[in-house]
């Protein structure tokens, strides 16, 4: 809890399976009332490690996607009565540490959103973001 503003970390998944316990380890529980990962038909054993974390998880029978994914992500968290939400990609392309900073901006009450980068921080393509997501595009064709 922050600020008495119940917590929740989400995490969409896809095939997460060698990255989730690095990503769980540095999420800074202390504040965090619950994380919920929302498995979008992992092909890997993504859910059977999130459930042996003690992560609460859901189970996508069939892949919807990463906006399809989102949604239940949001969904789950508004059911478990979630003051602020956190999204953190269990694949570690974002730090989990961030995760006090961004939910206090948000418990200060100064702050409706907050929206972390990958792109300005410098290490989006170390992080494993294909290189045509950072490219720039002309839309003025």
């Amino acid at each position: 809890m922050i600020l008495g503003k119940k917590l929740i970390v989400i995490m969409p998944a896809y095939n997460a399976e060698k990255t989730i316990r690095k990503t769980y380890s540095e999420i800074p529980l202390e504040y965090v009332d619950e994380v919920i990962l929302v498995d979008d038909a992992s092909e890997d054993s993504t859910s059977k490690i999130a459930r042996e974390l003690g992560i609460d998880t859901v189970i996508h029978t069939e892949n919807t996607g990463y906006g399809g994914n989102q949604k239940t992500c949001y969904m789950e968290a508004l059911k478990h009565g979630a003051d602020i939400v956190v999204m953190v990609h269990p694949d570690y392309q974002y730090s989990p540490r961030l995760v006090t900073a961004m939910a206090s901006m948000i418990a200060s009450g100064h702050y409706d959103i907050v929206l972390g980068s990958r792109i300005l921080g410098g290490t989006a393509l170390k992080g494993g973001m294909p290189y045509i997501n950072i490219l720039p595009i002309d839309f003025s064709l």
